[in-house]
């Protein structure tokens, strides 16, 4: 029984080593972390990862910018992603556990445009055509004697609703003439002596008038 047990722990022993090894005798290390944005902290997703020391294999990092991997300690890896500048890290050659963890950053690679200015007209006889119909705003000067002209004072005048002063000086004057005529009669015209004279000396005046024209 304690041969069956010690050979069991040789093999498995055995096993180890050799898992921790590849065919030519280099050690393997899972190596993981998480890519984020260097300014920002924010994670970069979909992260191009590609082992230079090895073939160039290319991986992978997740939508959370995580990626784990196995790889050789010494190895030379690159990191590529779409808006950010290239960056390229060497794993270190000692390291002593089966796994490596390290938080990689990206520099974002800004790229500053010329401005561009968008006119309205395709040719510059459309410009100039709109140019020469251009109505030129007003000055504050010019909108003053607009606003002061009798034209536009006549028209507030007709548009704009009295305020209450005015309502109330107009209804003092109404109830002050009201009470002066109260009581007194309205006389008629056609009782008036003065207006029958009136009317007789303009009814001979055109007499007079008619028989010159007709002498005439």
């Amino acid at each position: 029984m304690k041969y069956i047990t010690t050979l069991l722990l040789l093999l498995f022993f055995t096993v180890g080593v050799f898992a921790q090894q590849t065919p030519d005798g280099k050690k393997l290390v899972q190596f993981s972390g998480i890519i984020t944005d260097m300014d920002s902290n924010f994670v970069v997703p979909y992260v191009t990862i590609t082992n230079l020391s090895n073939e160039e294999q290319r991986y992978a990092a997740n939508y959370k910018g995580y990626f784990s991997f196995v790889a050789h300690p010494g190895d030379v890896l690159q990191f590529n992603a779409i808006g950010y500048a290239e960056r390229t890290i060497v794993l270190p050659k000692e390291i002593r556990d089966s796994k490596y963890t390290e938080m990689i950053g990206l520099k974002a690679n800004i790229v500053y445009l010329p401005a561009v200015r968008i006119y309205p007209w395709a040719t510059v006889e459309e410009f100039t055509k709109d140019f020469l119909s251009m109505k030129i705003a007003d000055d504050d000067m010019e909108i003053a004697r607009k606003n002061l002209s009798g034209e536009s004072l006549s028209g507030r005048m007709k548009t704009l609703p009295r305020n209450g002063a005015e309502i109330s000086s107009e209804n003092f004057h109404s109830n002050f003439n009201r009470e002066l005529t109260k009581g007194l009669g309205t006389t008629n015209p056609l009782l008036n002596p003065f207006a029958w004279g009136k009317l007789m000396q303009m009814i001979m005046s055109g007499d007079k008038s008619r028989q010159q024209n007709s002498n005439n």
